[in-house]
Protein backbone atom coordinates (compact mmCIF):
# COMPACT_ATOMS: atom_id res chain seq x y z
CA UNK A 1 0.00 0.00 0.00
CA UNK A 2 1.53 3.58 -0.95
CA UNK A 3 1.72 6.27 1.54
CA UNK A 4 -1.09 8.83 1.73
CA UNK A 5 1.01 10.82 -0.16
CA UNK A 6 2.00 8.51 -2.90
CA UNK A 7 0.31 7.87 -6.79
CA UNK A 8 -2.97 6.56 -5.87
CA UNK A 9 -3.70 8.83 -2.89
CA UNK A 10 -3.03 11.73 -5.46
CA UNK A 11 -5.14 9.78 -8.20
CA UNK A 12 -8.12 9.65 -5.77
CA UNK A 13 -7.91 13.31 -4.74
CA UNK A 14 -7.65 14.45 -8.48
CA UNK A 15 -10.77 12.06 -8.94
CA UNK A 16 -12.87 13.63 -6.21
CA UNK A 17 -12.01 16.80 -7.30
CA UNK A 18 -13.57 16.21 -10.55
CA UNK A 19 -16.17 15.06 -9.50
CA UNK A 20 -17.02 17.80 -7.32
CA UNK A 21 -16.78 20.10 -10.23
CA UNK A 22 -18.35 18.37 -12.22
CA UNK A 23 -21.86 18.13 -10.05
CA UNK A 24 -20.75 22.35 -9.13
CA UNK A 25 -21.31 22.71 -13.36
CA UNK A 26 -24.64 20.50 -13.13
CA UNK A 27 -26.14 22.29 -10.59
CA UNK A 28 -25.29 25.74 -12.10
CA UNK A 29 -26.32 24.75 -15.30
CA UNK A 30 -29.77 23.13 -13.74
CA UNK A 31 -30.09 26.50 -12.13
CA UNK A 32 -29.78 28.27 -15.59
CA UNK A 33 -32.26 25.38 -17.24
CA UNK A 34 -34.71 26.14 -14.08
CA UNK A 35 -34.74 30.23 -14.32
CA UNK A 36 -33.25 31.19 -17.86
CA UNK A 37 -32.68 33.93 -19.54
CA UNK A 38 -35.15 35.79 -21.32
CA UNK A 39 -33.65 38.98 -22.86
CA UNK A 40 -29.99 40.86 -22.00
CA UNK A 41 -29.15 43.95 -23.34
CA UNK A 42 -26.60 46.50 -22.68
CA UNK A 43 -25.71 50.23 -22.35
CA UNK A 44 -23.32 52.79 -22.47
CA UNK A 45 -22.50 56.70 -23.78
CA UNK A 46 -20.13 59.07 -24.68
CA UNK A 47 -17.75 58.30 -27.16
CA UNK A 48 -16.82 61.31 -28.92
CA UNK A 49 -13.42 62.80 -28.96
CA UNK A 50 -12.65 66.38 -27.92
CA UNK A 51 -10.36 68.20 -30.12
CA UNK A 52 -9.28 70.83 -27.44
CA UNK A 53 -9.38 68.92 -24.50
CA UNK A 54 -8.56 65.10 -24.98
CA UNK A 55 -7.72 63.25 -21.99
CA UNK A 56 -4.19 62.99 -20.22
CA UNK A 57 -4.15 59.05 -21.53
CA UNK A 58 -4.37 59.76 -25.20
CA UNK A 59 -3.04 63.72 -25.71
CA UNK A 60 -3.82 64.97 -29.11
CA UNK A 61 -0.06 64.24 -30.31
CA UNK A 62 -0.65 60.93 -29.57
CA UNK A 63 -4.27 61.30 -30.99
CA UNK A 64 -4.31 58.66 -34.35
CA UNK A 65 -5.03 60.80 -37.13
CA UNK A 66 -8.12 59.12 -37.68
CA UNK A 67 -9.51 60.31 -34.56
CA UNK A 68 -8.24 63.41 -35.03
CA UNK A 69 -10.39 63.57 -38.08
CA UNK A 70 -13.06 62.02 -37.40
CA UNK A 71 -13.43 62.54 -34.01
CA UNK A 72 -13.80 59.30 -31.62
CA UNK A 73 -12.04 57.17 -29.13
CA UNK A 74 -12.66 54.47 -32.10
CA UNK A 75 -10.30 51.93 -29.56
CA UNK A 76 -12.17 52.43 -26.46
CA UNK A 77 -15.89 52.47 -28.06
CA UNK A 78 -14.55 49.25 -31.02
CA UNK A 79 -13.34 47.41 -27.63
CA UNK A 80 -16.63 47.80 -25.67
CA UNK A 81 -18.44 46.73 -28.68
CA UNK A 82 -17.23 43.65 -29.30
CA UNK A 83 -17.36 42.79 -25.62
CA UNK A 84 -20.97 43.26 -25.21
CA UNK A 85 -21.10 41.18 -28.16
CA UNK A 86 -19.52 38.42 -26.30
CA UNK A 87 -22.30 38.89 -23.55
CA UNK A 88 -24.72 38.14 -26.54
CA UNK A 89 -26.65 41.53 -25.97
CA UNK A 90 -29.51 41.71 -28.11
CA UNK A 91 -29.57 45.06 -27.49
CA UNK A 92 -27.55 48.10 -26.98
CA UNK A 93 -28.85 51.76 -26.10
CA UNK A 94 -26.25 53.82 -26.39
CA UNK A 95 -26.74 56.92 -24.16
CA UNK A 96 -25.53 59.94 -26.32
CA UNK A 97 -22.47 61.87 -27.40
CA UNK A 98 -21.39 59.83 -30.20
CA UNK A 99 -20.38 62.89 -32.01
CA UNK A 100 -18.74 65.82 -31.06
CA UNK A 101 -21.51 67.86 -32.63
CA UNK A 102 -22.21 71.25 -30.57
CA UNK A 103 -22.34 73.31 -33.59
CA UNK A 104 -25.58 74.63 -35.51
CA UNK A 105 -26.51 71.89 -38.22
CA UNK A 106 -28.05 74.14 -40.50
CA UNK A 107 -27.21 74.91 -44.49
CA UNK A 108 -24.42 77.01 -45.05
CA UNK A 109 -25.30 80.61 -47.07
CA UNK A 110 -22.07 80.11 -49.20
CA UNK A 111 -21.21 78.38 -52.23
CA UNK A 112 -17.88 77.96 -52.12
CA UNK A 113 -16.46 74.45 -51.44
CA UNK A 114 -14.01 75.36 -48.64
CA UNK A 115 -16.63 76.93 -46.82
CA UNK A 116 -19.15 74.04 -47.34
CA UNK A 117 -16.82 71.60 -46.18
CA UNK A 118 -15.74 73.61 -42.99
CA UNK A 119 -19.41 74.13 -41.83
CA UNK A 120 -21.03 72.40 -39.03
CA UNK A 121 -23.80 70.97 -40.97
CA UNK A 122 -20.35 69.28 -42.74
CA UNK A 123 -19.25 68.09 -39.25
CA UNK A 124 -22.43 66.78 -37.95
CA UNK A 125 -23.17 65.01 -41.06
CA UNK A 126 -19.29 63.59 -41.34
CA UNK A 127 -19.11 62.27 -37.18
CA UNK A 128 -22.54 60.81 -37.63
CA UNK A 129 -21.20 59.31 -40.78
CA UNK A 130 -18.52 57.56 -38.91
CA UNK A 131 -20.25 56.61 -35.69
CA UNK A 132 -22.80 54.74 -38.11
CA UNK A 133 -20.17 52.92 -39.91
CA UNK A 134 -18.34 51.78 -36.56
CA UNK A 135 -21.83 50.28 -35.19
CA UNK A 136 -22.85 48.72 -38.37
CA UNK A 137 -21.24 44.99 -37.92
CA UNK A 138 -23.23 44.78 -34.68
CA UNK A 139 -26.13 45.60 -36.26
CA UNK A 140 -25.16 42.50 -39.04
CA UNK A 141 -24.28 40.18 -36.44
CA UNK A 142 -26.90 40.26 -33.70
CA UNK A 143 -27.13 43.40 -32.07
CA UNK A 144 -29.32 46.24 -32.41
CA UNK A 145 -28.30 49.68 -31.87
CA UNK A 146 -30.88 52.00 -29.79
CA UNK A 147 -30.00 55.56 -29.80
CA UNK A 148 -30.27 58.45 -27.31
CA UNK A 149 -29.67 61.95 -28.10
CA UNK A 150 -27.19 63.88 -26.06
CA UNK A 151 -26.44 67.32 -25.56
CA UNK A 152 -23.45 67.21 -27.92
CA UNK A 153 -26.16 65.70 -30.51
CA UNK A 154 -28.98 68.38 -29.86
CA UNK A 155 -27.11 71.78 -28.81
CA UNK A 156 -24.75 74.56 -30.22
CA UNK A 157 -22.37 75.51 -27.56
CA UNK A 158 -21.14 78.83 -29.72
CA UNK A 159 -25.07 79.75 -29.06
CA UNK A 160 -24.68 79.13 -24.89
CA UNK A 161 -25.07 75.05 -25.08
CA UNK A 162 -28.59 75.28 -26.05
CA UNK A 163 -30.71 72.73 -28.47
CA UNK A 164 -31.49 74.06 -31.35
CA UNK A 165 -34.26 72.83 -33.98
CA UNK A 166 -31.36 72.03 -36.42
CA UNK A 167 -29.84 69.76 -34.48
CA UNK A 168 -33.05 67.90 -33.49
CA UNK A 169 -33.83 67.94 -37.23
CA UNK A 170 -30.15 66.82 -38.10
CA UNK A 171 -30.73 63.69 -35.35
CA UNK A 172 -33.47 62.61 -36.89
CA UNK A 173 -31.56 62.33 -39.99
CA UNK A 174 -28.89 60.88 -39.48
CA UNK A 175 -30.55 58.48 -36.36
CA UNK A 176 -34.06 57.82 -37.37
CA UNK A 177 -33.79 54.82 -39.78
CA UNK A 178 -32.94 52.93 -36.33
CA UNK A 179 -36.12 54.49 -34.30
CA UNK A 180 -37.78 52.65 -34.85
CA UNK A 181 -36.95 49.83 -37.90
CA UNK A 182 -39.60 47.12 -36.74
CA UNK A 183 -38.55 44.96 -39.61
CA UNK A 184 -35.14 44.99 -39.05
CA UNK A 185 -35.41 45.02 -35.12
CA UNK A 186 -37.61 41.73 -35.55
CA UNK A 187 -34.56 39.91 -37.68
CA UNK A 188 -31.77 40.91 -35.22
CA UNK A 189 -33.10 40.28 -31.77
CA UNK A 190 -35.62 37.76 -32.96
CA UNK A 191 -38.89 39.07 -31.48
CA UNK A 192 -41.37 41.77 -32.00
CA UNK A 193 -40.77 45.34 -30.48
CA UNK A 194 -44.17 46.31 -29.68
CA UNK A 195 -46.34 49.20 -28.66
CA UNK A 196 -43.92 51.57 -30.25
CA UNK A 197 -44.23 55.02 -29.84
CA UNK A 198 -41.89 57.24 -31.63
CA UNK A 199 -43.85 60.36 -32.58
CA UNK A 200 -43.68 63.65 -31.32
CA UNK A 201 -44.96 63.65 -27.72
CA UNK A 202 -44.06 67.22 -27.07
CA UNK A 203 -47.42 68.66 -25.92
CA UNK A 204 -47.49 66.67 -22.53
CA UNK A 205 -44.50 68.68 -21.56
CA UNK A 206 -45.24 71.96 -23.56
CA UNK A 207 -42.10 71.87 -25.53
CA UNK A 208 -41.82 73.93 -28.34
CA UNK A 209 -40.44 71.55 -30.82
CA UNK A 210 -40.79 68.28 -32.73
CA UNK A 211 -39.67 65.64 -29.93
CA UNK A 212 -40.65 62.58 -32.55
CA UNK A 213 -38.30 60.64 -32.29
CA UNK A 214 -36.29 61.84 -29.80
CA UNK A 215 -38.06 60.67 -26.96
CA UNK A 216 -39.96 57.26 -27.59
CA UNK A 217 -40.28 53.86 -26.11
CA UNK A 218 -41.42 50.59 -26.77
CA UNK A 219 -41.58 46.83 -25.80
CA UNK A 220 -40.04 43.80 -26.05
CA UNK A 221 -42.20 40.86 -24.01
CA UNK A 222 -43.01 42.47 -20.63
CA UNK A 223 -39.82 44.71 -20.42
CA UNK A 224 -41.03 48.52 -21.65
CA UNK A 225 -38.08 50.61 -22.87
CA UNK A 226 -38.38 54.29 -22.60
CA UNK A 227 -35.59 57.09 -24.19
CA UNK A 228 -36.47 60.52 -22.95
CA UNK A 229 -34.10 63.85 -24.70
CA UNK A 230 -33.36 65.34 -21.79
CA UNK A 231 -32.09 69.08 -23.66
CA UNK A 232 -34.89 69.38 -25.76
CA UNK A 233 -35.00 72.53 -27.36
CA UNK A 234 -36.61 75.54 -24.89
CA UNK A 235 -35.75 73.55 -21.84
CA UNK A 236 -32.25 72.12 -21.41
CA UNK A 237 -31.69 69.86 -18.67
CA UNK A 238 -34.98 68.53 -18.46
CA UNK A 239 -36.90 65.17 -18.72
CA UNK A 240 -40.01 64.38 -20.40
CA UNK A 241 -41.32 64.04 -16.73
CA UNK A 242 -45.27 64.64 -17.71
CA UNK A 243 -44.83 62.50 -20.93
CA UNK A 244 -42.52 59.65 -19.00
CA UNK A 245 -45.62 59.44 -16.85
CA UNK A 246 -47.80 58.65 -18.85
CA UNK A 247 -45.47 56.64 -21.05
CA UNK A 248 -44.84 54.53 -18.36
CA UNK A 249 -48.71 54.37 -16.60
CA UNK A 250 -49.04 52.92 -19.96
CA UNK A 251 -46.98 50.40 -19.98
CA UNK A 252 -48.13 49.33 -16.86
CA UNK A 253 -51.67 49.11 -17.54
CA UNK A 254 -50.64 46.45 -20.58
CA UNK A 255 -49.10 43.76 -18.48
CA UNK A 256 -45.48 45.54 -18.39
CA UNK A 257 -43.38 43.92 -15.69
CA UNK A 258 -39.76 45.70 -16.38
CA UNK A 259 -39.40 49.27 -16.67
CA UNK A 260 -35.75 50.84 -18.27
CA UNK A 261 -35.48 54.24 -18.93
CA UNK A 262 -32.35 56.04 -20.86
CA UNK A 263 -31.56 59.39 -21.13
CA UNK A 264 -27.81 61.01 -21.52
CA UNK A 265 -27.80 63.41 -18.57
CA UNK A 266 -28.02 61.98 -15.31
CA UNK A 267 -30.78 62.76 -12.46
CA UNK A 268 -27.67 63.09 -9.76
CA UNK A 269 -24.62 64.51 -10.65
CA UNK A 270 -21.96 61.69 -9.36
CA UNK A 271 -19.42 63.50 -7.29
CA UNK A 272 -15.95 61.79 -7.61
CA UNK A 273 -13.72 64.15 -5.87
CA UNK A 274 -11.37 62.91 -2.78
CA UNK A 275 -12.64 63.47 0.18
CA UNK A 276 -12.30 66.75 1.71
CA UNK A 277 -12.46 68.48 -1.76
CA UNK A 278 -15.47 70.22 -2.93
CA UNK A 279 -17.94 68.03 -4.28
CA UNK A 280 -18.49 67.76 -8.13
CA UNK A 281 -20.74 70.79 -9.53
CA UNK A 282 -24.01 69.92 -10.56
CA UNK A 283 -23.87 68.23 -14.21
CA UNK A 284 -27.41 67.14 -15.41
CA UNK A 285 -31.00 67.53 -14.46
CA UNK A 286 -30.09 68.71 -10.93
CA UNK A 287 -28.67 71.46 -12.69
CA UNK A 288 -32.84 72.38 -12.04
CA UNK A 289 -33.91 70.41 -9.01
CA UNK A 290 -37.56 70.97 -9.31
CA UNK A 291 -38.09 69.72 -12.64
CA UNK A 292 -35.26 66.96 -11.80
CA UNK A 293 -37.57 66.04 -8.39
CA UNK A 294 -40.39 65.57 -10.99
CA UNK A 295 -38.57 63.04 -13.18
CA UNK A 296 -36.95 60.83 -10.22
CA UNK A 297 -40.39 60.67 -8.69
CA UNK A 298 -41.68 59.06 -12.27
CA UNK A 299 -38.45 56.85 -11.93
CA UNK A 300 -39.80 55.56 -8.24
CA UNK A 301 -43.24 55.54 -8.48
CA UNK A 302 -42.42 52.74 -11.87
CA UNK A 303 -39.18 51.20 -10.05
CA UNK A 304 -37.80 51.87 -12.83
CA UNK A 305 -33.72 51.78 -13.36
CA UNK A 306 -32.75 54.75 -15.30
CA UNK A 307 -29.34 54.22 -17.29
CA UNK A 308 -27.51 57.75 -18.47
CA UNK A 309 -24.06 59.45 -19.28
CA UNK A 310 -22.71 62.97 -19.81
CA UNK A 311 -20.13 62.41 -16.96
CA UNK A 312 -17.48 60.50 -17.99
CA UNK A 313 -16.97 58.05 -15.38
CA UNK A 314 -18.97 54.88 -14.04
CA UNK A 315 -20.97 54.69 -11.11
CA UNK A 316 -24.19 53.02 -9.56
CA UNK A 317 -25.84 55.20 -7.07
CA UNK A 318 -29.87 54.51 -5.26
CA UNK A 319 -30.44 58.26 -4.52
CA UNK A 320 -33.30 57.68 -2.57
CA UNK A 321 -32.54 54.45 -1.59
CA UNK A 322 -34.72 52.06 -4.25
CA UNK A 323 -34.54 52.86 -7.77
CA UNK A 324 -31.07 52.84 -9.78
CA UNK A 325 -29.08 55.56 -11.58
CA UNK A 326 -26.41 53.17 -13.31
CA UNK A 327 -23.90 56.40 -14.91
CA UNK A 328 -22.11 54.56 -17.10
CA UNK A 329 -20.83 57.55 -19.56
CA UNK A 330 -17.18 56.50 -19.93
CA UNK A 331 -17.35 54.95 -23.59
CA UNK A 332 -14.41 56.35 -24.87
CA UNK A 333 -14.40 59.89 -24.61
CA UNK A 334 -12.30 62.13 -22.10
CA UNK A 335 -12.50 60.86 -18.63
CA UNK A 336 -13.75 63.49 -15.72
CA UNK A 337 -11.14 62.04 -13.16
CA UNK A 338 -8.41 63.58 -14.93
CA UNK A 339 -5.41 61.82 -15.59
CA UNK A 340 -3.03 62.00 -12.24
CA UNK A 341 -5.98 63.79 -10.50
CA UNK A 342 -6.18 62.88 -6.82
CA UNK A 343 -9.73 61.42 -7.04
CA UNK A 344 -8.67 59.04 -9.43
CA UNK A 345 -5.85 57.61 -6.49
CA UNK A 346 -7.86 59.11 -3.50
CA UNK A 347 -11.76 59.67 -4.37
CA UNK A 348 -14.81 57.54 -3.82
CA UNK A 349 -14.12 54.95 -6.50
CA UNK A 350 -10.18 54.71 -7.45
CA UNK A 351 -10.47 51.36 -9.43
CA UNK A 352 -13.34 52.60 -11.38
CA UNK A 353 -13.14 56.54 -11.88
CA UNK A 354 -11.10 55.86 -14.97
CA UNK A 355 -12.08 52.82 -16.45
CA UNK A 356 -14.25 52.52 -19.69
CA UNK A 357 -17.24 50.75 -19.13
CA UNK A 358 -20.75 49.83 -19.98
CA UNK A 359 -23.70 47.44 -18.22
CA UNK A 360 -25.21 44.63 -19.38
CA UNK A 361 -28.53 43.41 -17.81
CA UNK A 362 -30.15 40.42 -18.08
CA UNK A 363 -33.97 39.44 -17.83
CA UNK A 364 -34.94 35.91 -16.29
CA UNK A 365 -38.13 34.51 -16.81
CA UNK A 366 -38.65 34.65 -13.06
CA UNK A 367 -38.48 38.42 -13.70
CA UNK A 368 -35.10 38.79 -11.53
CA UNK A 369 -32.73 41.16 -13.38
CA UNK A 370 -29.18 40.77 -12.93
CA UNK A 371 -26.96 44.47 -14.04
CA UNK A 372 -23.64 44.10 -14.41
CA UNK A 373 -20.99 46.93 -15.31
CA UNK A 374 -17.87 45.78 -16.49
CA UNK A 375 -14.85 47.63 -17.47
CA UNK A 376 -11.28 48.47 -19.00
CA UNK A 377 -8.95 50.78 -16.88
CA UNK A 378 -7.24 53.80 -19.36
CA UNK A 379 -3.81 51.57 -20.00
CA UNK A 380 -6.22 48.71 -21.71
CA UNK A 381 -6.02 46.36 -19.07
CA UNK A 382 -8.35 43.47 -19.03
CA UNK A 383 -11.83 43.19 -18.58
CA UNK A 384 -13.28 43.35 -14.76
CA UNK A 385 -16.87 43.02 -13.36
CA UNK A 386 -16.86 46.82 -11.64
CA UNK A 387 -20.42 46.26 -9.87
CA UNK A 388 -23.39 43.84 -9.52
CA UNK A 389 -26.77 44.53 -8.25
CA UNK A 390 -30.18 41.98 -8.85
CA UNK A 391 -33.85 43.58 -9.22
CA UNK A 392 -36.32 41.57 -7.57
CA UNK A 393 -39.09 41.60 -10.19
Amino acid sequence: MLHPTGRHFGQRVLAISTLALAITLAVNAEAADVDPVVLTFSTVGDSRQDPVSPDGTTPLATMSGQDKTWLQNTKAWARIQRSIQAQKASLLFFNGDMIMGYGLAGPTKSTSVTDVLASDLMAFYRQYGFWRGMVAPAMETGTYIVPVPGNHEVQSKPLGKKAQVENENAWRANMGDLILDTARFKAIVGVDATHVNVGNNAAFDSLSSDQSQLSYSFDVGDAHFAVVNTDPVGNDNTAPAAWLSSDLSSAKSRGAQHFFVFGHKPAYTYSYAPSGAAPTPAAGLDVKPGPRDNFWNVIETYAATYFCGHEHIFNMMQPKGSAWQVLVGAGGSPFDSKFGDPSATSGLSPNTDRSYSWATVSIRKSGKVDITAYGFSDSYGPTQVLKQATLAH
